[in-house]
């Protein structure tokens, strides 16, 4: 059986780590590089990094950060925000990263999605989707809509039918949000999420509303998801990747248990 993973999420903002409420909200969390190593040795599977503001802002990846949270890390890291080009994944990789995540620049070109894959191979490539339910329609689920430029954007796409096409075009993984469940710590979207994982072939990595182990193995279970990641609870101290992954198994879901 394969184990699930437990992915620790790190939002940036000049330089510093944030945590909000549906996008919106942010206080200030810590320094990158200190919290990467701290998630790392509490025993996170993996670890993100997401720019959050370097598409607004029309920038590229903060590269010193990432060079600073990459080092003295063995686990697999992942960096998002402002990469646009094949050149600014490539920057991204030599800075340490080991995947990269793309959002709003493969909706406005989803061949960067194939170029990607081509050069540094479809386990290197993680689309990420932040969807939004549409609460008047008949089936939310269905008609949740994509949002680009961190959760700013509306594009009119379906989540479910972008996640297909990125899978059409060589992604490795599907990191889906809910910017509805986003930092409420109620818990993920378990229909969005399975409704997605159905969907595809390729892992899909839930995120927002961790607050609890029960959390993670009812999106594990009813959701379907392959790994499922957290911010808010692993930066305030509710709990660390250890205890969690130990109280998921406990609940009967296959997990990879730190020594």
């Amino acid at each position: 059986m394969l184990t699930k993973r437990i992915i620790a999420c790190l939002d940036v903002k000049d330089g510093r780590v944030v945590k909000g409420i549906q996008f919106v909200d942010l206080i200030d969390a810590g320094d990158p590089a200190a919290l990467t190593i701290a998630h790392a040795e509490a025993g996170a599977d993996e670890i993100v990094l997401l720019d959050i503001t370097a598409t607004h802002e029309g920038r590229a990846t903060l590269i010193d950060t990432v060079q600073r949270a990459a080092r003295g890390i063995f686990v697999p890291f992942t960096v998002g925000g402002g990469i646009r080009t094949l050149d600014d994944a490539a920057a991204v990789f030599d800075a340490g990263a080991d995947k990269i995540s793309i959002n709003s620049a493969a909706v406005a070109r989803p061949e960067l999605i194939d170029e990607i894959g081509r050069c540094f191979g479809a386990q290197a490539v993680i689309v990420a989707i932040d969807g939004r339910r549409q609460q008047a329609t008949p089936d939310s689920v269905r008609d949740a809509e994509v949002f680009t430029s961190g959760g700013r954007t509306p594009t009119g796409l379906r989540v479910v039918e972008w996640a297909r096409e990125a899978e059409r075009r060589g992604a490795g993984e599907i990191l889906l949000t809910s910017m509805d469940a986003d930092g409420t710590r109620n818990g993920f979207d378990c229909e969005l999420t399975r409704a997605v994982s159905e969907a595809v072939q390729i892992p899909v990595i839930a995120s927002g509303g961790a607050g609890s182990a029960a959390h993670f193995a009812e999106v594990f279970k009813a959701g379907k998801a392959d790994a499922a990641l957290a911010a808010s609870i692993f930066h305030f101290g509710v709990t660390d990747s250890r205890a969690l992954k130990a109280e998921v198994a406990a609940a009967g879901v296959a997990m990879r248990l730190p020594c």
